[in-house]
């Protein structure tokens, strides 16, 4: 059996993929989490083999969840599921450490056979990511600046696009004022942006956040 856990501040959201994921006879559900605090808090007692995670949640984002798993629980499958398409996020949270991406809005068919192949060890890659992919190793398509960004400059790079102050992230992510302030002027040059509003409008540009 495949033990999936849900991880989406919506409810209807986790009730529709649930049930889904039901008529699987090799998947069960082991737990479902509205924040990424409460998913990292049931990971630390209830086994999973893959975890489903959006993106936009309160408090932890997805991209915090994603890293911190990373660091505890190296083992676990996460799988990308979110209302963003794959040009805003895709080939930057793989990169970080996802076993794949997936849209919101994708075949029930599909979705089970992203979770059956993460499982397995494999990475599932959409059709829209592989043409990403394969645009970028080709030449056709330069990478998007973000998408170069460690986990922990996308992570302090989107507080910011949100409006977070430095000394908020800094409390929120358990770093110093001053390190945080570092990742800032790392940002601003790796982006070509001058000022957190810039930012802001890079993410807004990009499709990293919304209005």
């Amino acid at each position: 059996m495949i033990q999936v856990a849900i991880v989406d501040d919506h409810q209807i959201v986790r009730t529709g993929f649930r049930e889904l994921l039901t008529e699987d006879s090799a998947i069960t559900i082991s737990f479902e989490a509205a924040t990424g605090d409460e998913a990292l808090a049931h990971l630390r007692t209830t086994p999973c083999d893959v975890l489903l995670l959006d993106i936009s949640l309160p408090g932890k984002s997805g991209v915090d969840v994603l890293r911190t798993v990373r660091q505890r629980h190296p083992e676990l499958k996460v799988l990308i599921l979110s209302g963003f398409p794959e040009e805003s996020y895709a080939l930057a949270m793989i990169k970080n450490g996802a076993n794949g991406y997936l849209c919101k809005d994708c075949e029930q068919v599909e979705l089970l056979k992203a979770i059956h192949m993460v499982s397995l060890g494999r990475r599932y890659v959409s059709p829209r990511t592989a043409e990403l992919l394969a645009d970028e190793m080709s030449g056709e398509r330069s990478g998007e600046p973000h998408e170069t960004l460690s986990d922990r400059e996308l992570q302090v790079f989107l507080r910011l696009a949100r409006g977070e102050s430095v000394s908020d992230i800094a409390e929120q992510l358990h770093l110093s004022v001053k390190t945080i302030s570092t990742y800032r002027s790392r940002l601003t040059e790796k982006l070509n942006v001058g000022s957190n509003a810039e930012l802001a409008t890079y993410a807004l540009r990009h499709g990293l956040i919304t209005e």
